[in-house]
């Protein structure tokens, strides 16, 4: 039990004084550089699935 509680001490210790935390510009920065990201991957899968989907149906259409 004694463990458990310097764990907890210690954890709170590192968050406290070791852990330099984003500024607020920062953080909104990069909020939205990953939602630019997301959405370009998306948008780029989704192109992939409808050239594999107009690629499908052409294939199945020459063995019909």
């Amino acid at each position: 039990m004694n463990s458990i509680i310097t764990y907890c001490k210690e954890s709170y210790d590192e968050l406290v004084h070791k852990v330099t935390w984003p500024s607020y510009k920062e953080l909104t920065a990069q909020a939205v550089l990953v939602l630019f990201a997301s959405i370009i991957i998306a948008v780029l899968v989704g192109v992939i699935d409808f050239c594999f989907e107009e690629l499908m149906k052409l294939i199945y259409s020459l063995f019909n």
